[in-house]
């Protein structure tokens, strides 16, 4: 079985990582990927979001499946140029994926739904967003409608919030449209599911840290780590979630037509505080869809998963009828992203970086690329934004982030950004 990955980032990394142990893989290529995936895969020179050319690539070279990363090359098309070939693919199609292109369009599919979400409002005129503010007051969320790598959405806390991030989101961001949403109170938590577009099979939960700096302060970023299994949810919760919020959706996408298989991310809001199942299922609140797997909780996600990830794949593209029963190492993981100096406003690059080597020498820490490259000199530097992910596995979550930090402190970059409290 050969596979072909699309992406370049950690995510894409851990993907080829886990799909390089199937014994039922004899090939594992991927566009454009980085130099930590050419350890474990052939790389491929075609952009991410070049749709037809990566599927004549995976015409012309006897690929039997294609699995899609990144959110940028679902918008644009590349899982429904590889299904016009005939080849099995593992992500929506380019109508499915607005529901992560499209937060106004995602908050409609949740309406019709009936699924649990915030209250919003939807604004294409920027005069009438700063009114609407005004008047509202803070606390709000403004997000950009479209794909933004995760950078789109502005919580405000206070009124003099409101007229930065909205010159952000009409100037730099290049918002055309932008949502409104009540602000929620609580906790965050990550449900990934697979889905065929007819049900779902959840995978482990996780939990990441958006804000770049540590206490959950400074700007909103891609995700600047993440833990798994989440302790903020139960296993209870988790199939609640699967009833009430994830299934849903993926029936109303095809009651329209549009069939969704794939990863179906939910971002939501739970209640921080204990309580009995009923009250804490009735605070539930859909923050977010994604339409791919979550970075960086992929990563701290697929460290986890011990059953063989094809025969998932499989269910997903619809060549095998039958749901795989997933498996789960008994161990939890941290993952703790290095981001590059200036990220994530101005994110630096063409620094050095080393000792990513010395992380094999942590026992249990795993490192995936995700920004860097190798310059003239065969250096490896980095290409801005998040640079390197270090997931760290541990028998309790506190060994877990111990051999995550380890992994961490051993790698050198200037100017780097970490959080120091993944997993606390």
């Amino acid at each position: 079985m050969k596979i072909l990955v699309v992406g370049n980032g950690a995510r894409e990394h851990a993907l080829c990582w886990k799909i390089a142990q199937s014994p039922r893989v004899t090939e594992v290529l991927c566009a454009p990927g980085n130099p930590g995936i050419r350890e474990v895969a052939q790389l491929v020179s075609i952009p991410a979001t070049a749709a037809s050319a990566l599927a004549e690539f995976a015409v012309n070279n006897q690929v039997n499946m294609v699995v899609i990363g990144p959110e940028s090359a679902l918008d644009a098309g590349v899982a429904d140029a590889v299904i016009a070939k005939g080849i099995s693919v593992v992500g929506p199609v380019k109508s499915a994926a607005q529901l992560e292109a499209s937060k106004s369009f995602a908050k409609q599919v949740m309406v019709d739904a009936g699924v649990p979400t915030a209250k919003y409002q939807v604004f294409t005129d920027e005069q009438n967003l700063r009114a609407y503010c005004q008047d509202a007051g803070a606390p709000l969320v403004l997000k950009s409608d479209g794909l933004a790598s995760g950078k789109g959405v502005f919580v405000i806390t206070e009124e003099a919030q409101f007229e930065p991030a909205i010159t952000a989101l009409f100037g730099r961001l290049g918002a055309t449209t932008v949502v409104a949403e009540e602000f929620l109170e609580g906790v965050e938590v990550s449900c990934i599911f697979a889905t065929n577009g007819v049900d779902v099979v959840p995978l482990a939960p996780a939990h990441d840290y958006k804000r770049l700096l540590d206490n959950d302060l400074g700007p909103n970023t891609g995700g600047m780590g993440a833990v798994c299994p989440s302790p903020r949810i139960s296993e209870e919760e988790l199939t609640w979630v699967a009833d009430a919020i994830a299934r849903p959706v993926i029936a109303t996408l095809k009651a329209r037509g549009i069939p969704f298989a794939g990863f179906l991310y939910a971002g939501l809001m739970v209640p921080a505080s204990g309580g009995e199942f009923a009250e804490r299922t009735r605070g539930i609140r859909v923050l977010e869809y994604n339409a791919r797997l979550g970075d960086p909780e992929c990563q701290a996600i697929l460290a986890r998963l011990g059953s063989d990830i094809t025969e998932l794949f499989d269910w997903i593209s619809g060549s095998s009828g039958t749901a795989p029963t997933l498996t789960w190492h008994n161990n939890m993981t941290t993952c703790v992203v290095i981001a590059s100096d200036g990220y994530p406003d101005e994110p630096k690059q063409g620094d050095p970086i080393q000792g990513v080597e010395l992380v094999k020498l942590v026992p249990r820490a795993l490192v995936f690329h995700a920004a860097t490259a190798l310059d003239e000199h065969g250096t490896l530097v980095s290409t801005g934004g998040r640079t390197l992910s270090v997931v760290g596995q541990g028998d309790n979550y506190e060994a877990a982030r111990s051999s995550a930090y380890k992994g961490v402190d051993l790698i050198q970059l200037r100017g780097r950004r970490v959080r120091r409290d993944i997993g606390c």
